[in-house]
């Protein structure tokens, strides 16, 4: 970890690594992958040729492999052959377009079917255009790995990198990205999926030639991955070279910032995460 980093977290009163994200051909030494599953497209969903109870019996959400990886400072990591989850193959760019089932999934639902339905959005069609709307890249390699930032040597750039924090500390970095970038709408907070908001929507911002910060995780049914409270605050590395570059520069120097990082602390006591 290069020392700004280091200096960066502690003056953020941030603990935990951020994790950068990145796509490669060849898998981590070890990690947190999911376990194979059923081939998804559109055309063999069209055919009937998808095992839906295969599919979810064997479902893993990226954001549960990612709280497994980062509660041991290790990987994780994705494939086509190994998503976890229909919807997480389709944000992390594995499967497009998005399937029918997963479109009634997300909204009403398929009745006489475990496809209960989430109830997030209120009809297949406007989940259909939410999936039209965020447009993932296809995935650029084989692999969709997520590491802590300590595995990056001098060399080695991430494409993304994801933060996890409450409130206070969020104050910080969002304040911190409108201050190196001079955007006062830099960090979006737009609908999707978990997983939606560490890779398809920074990427998504990216392709329009907008630098943004993504802040989530407003999906309900990631919320159990993550900590009470914790927020997930993505950007891409650009921005986070910014940070690291800029800082000292910024509010974060201030006695105004001081105070905050009192808060900081008696958060971080009163979930019995030390000082």
């Amino acid at each position: 970890m290069s020392e700004t980093l280091s200096e960066l977290l502690d003056v953020l009163g941030l603990t935990e690594m951020p994790y950068g994200i990145s796509y490669a051909d060849t898998a981590p030494a070890e990690g947190f992958v999911p376990a194979a599953g059923p081939a998804l497209s559109v055309e063999l969903e069209q055919a009937g040729r998808i095992p839906w109870p295969h599919v979810f019996e064997n479902f893993s959400c990226v954001l549960g492999k990612l709280w497994l990886a980062r509660r041991k400072g290790q990987a994780a990591y994705f494939e086509a052959a190994r998503y976890g989850c229909p919807g997480g193959s389709f944000y992390l760019g594995f499967h497009k377009p998005q399937l029918e089932g997963i479109a009634r999934y997300v909204s009403t639902g398929t009745p006489g079917t475990p496809m209960h339905g989430e109830r997030y959005l209120c009809s297949p069609a406007s989940a259909r255009a939410f999936f039209t709307r965020v447009d993932p890249r296809p995935a650029p390699a084989r692999f969709c790995v997520m590491e802590p930032m300590t595995r990056f040597t001098d060399g080695q750039e991430p494409e993304l990198v994801a933060f996890f924090a409450r409130g206070e500390v969020l104050v910080g970095l969002a304040n911190l990205a409108a201050f190196v970038t001079d955007d006062v709408e830099v960090v979006a907070t737009p609908f999707g999926a978990g997983c939606s908001f560490l890779v398809s929507w920074p990427l998504h911002y990216l392709a329009k030639g907008q630098l943004r910060a993504v802040l989530g995780c407003g999906d309900p049914s990631a919320r159990k991955f993550l900590k009470p409270d914790e927020m997930t605050f993505t950007v891409p590395y650009a921005l986070y070279t910014q940070f690291l570059a800029r800082w000292r520069e910024s509010f974060l120097t201030t006695d105004t910032w001081g105070v905050v990082r009192k808060k900081i602390a008696r958060s971080r006591e009163a979930w019995g995460e030390g000082k």
